[in-house]
């Protein structure tokens, strides 16, 4: 998946033609949820992932890949010199689990999204491990940072939290 995602990204940048890599795997059939994120020095260079899975691994890998290299509003489009010093991590999503209980969710195990009609955020499973939250801290990010939502507002009952875990594969 890993030398698949970056042949998807070189193929676009001009430095190779569409992607080799055969991947007989037969999750890549898989309806499933994907976000690609790509870091540069340990620091987020791009994120951009489908929640749930509407079209097989392969497809939504592709897409992804292209989408946090070149459409991340947060970052300029990746350029063919920055390519080496890119690495790529991906997380493929297990179905979606709404919960009752915010005070349930295993920071560091689950992925979590919050919604309140149009407004959704998202957080993958290791959030909360890479910044050493404490899971009020999580939820609060979550919802202001993510969600555009109030600090608290995931202790609402007006708020639907959904959980999920994830596998992730990184290149060194």
């Amino acid at each position: 998946m890993l030398e698949f995602t970056r042949q998807v990204i070189e193929s676009r940048l001009g430095l190779k033609s569409s992607p080799k890599v055969v991947i007989n795997d037969p999750i890549m059939k898989e309806k499933r949820g994907v976000f690609v994120t790509l870091k540069k020095d340990e620091n987020l260079r791009g994120c951009i992932g489908f929640i749930e899975g509407v079209k097989s691994l392969r497809e939504v890998l592709e897409e992804m890949a292209e989408a946090a290299a070149f459409e991340d509003s947060r970052f300029p489009p990746l350029t063919a010199s920055e390519l080496s010093k890119i690495k790529i991590e991906i997380s493929v999503l297990s179905p979606l689990r709404k919960i009752d209980d915010p005070y349930k969710i295993r920071l560091g195990i689950d992925g979590v999204i919050v919604s309140d009609g149009y407004r959704k955020g998202v957080f993958l499973p290791q959030v909360a491990t890479e910044t050493g939250w404490n899971l009020a801290e999580f939820m609060n990010a979550l919802c202001t940072e993510k969600a555009g939502l109030p600090k608290n507002a995931w202790k609402s009952q007006d708020v639907q939290i959904m959980i999920f875990q994830s596998e992730s594969f990184f290149e060194e």
